[in-house]
C-alpha cells in the first residue's frame, strides 16, 4: 500500500470530526483533534489487523532522534503500537490534546 492510498479522509469514529487527508507528503494515523486512532495495522502501514477496535491515546513520550511518539491501546484486544509523531503534523488541537496526556 502506498502512502498516497493510504493518505485518505476519514470520520472519526471517536469523535465524530471530519478529518482531511494530510497535505504535507505524510499521513494520518490518528484523529488530530481527540489523538484516537483505529486497529487496522499489525505492522504500520499493512492495513492488515482483522481488530477493527478504537486504540485510546495513553500516552506520550520524547526519544532524541526520533521526536514525540504517541502510545495508543486498543479497547478491544488491549494491543499497543506506539507512532512517531511527526512535528510537521502536529495540529493546534493536537497540542491541546498532546498535553492532557
Amino acid at each position: 500500500m502506498s502512502k498516497k492510498s493510504e493518505n485518505v479522509g476519514f470520520t472519526c469514529e471517536h469523535c465524530g470530526r471530519e478529518v482531511f487527508p494530510a497535505t504535507n507528503g505524510s499521513y494520518r494515523n490518528h484523529c488530530p483533534f481527540c489523538l484516537h486512532s483505529k486497529h487496522v495495522d499489525i505492522v504500520p502501514g499493512d492495513r492488515m489487523s482483522e481488530c477493527g477496535g478504537m486504540m485510546e491515546p495513553v500516552g506520550l513520550a520524547y526519544k532524541s532522534g526520533k521526536g514525540f511518539q504517541l502510545t495508543h491501546k486498543c479497547l478491544r484486544c488491549g494491543e499497543r503500537s506506539v507512532n512517531k509523531v511527526a512535528k510537521e503534523t502536529i495540529q493546534p488541537d493536537d497540542t491541546m490534546e498532546l498535553n492532557r496526556l
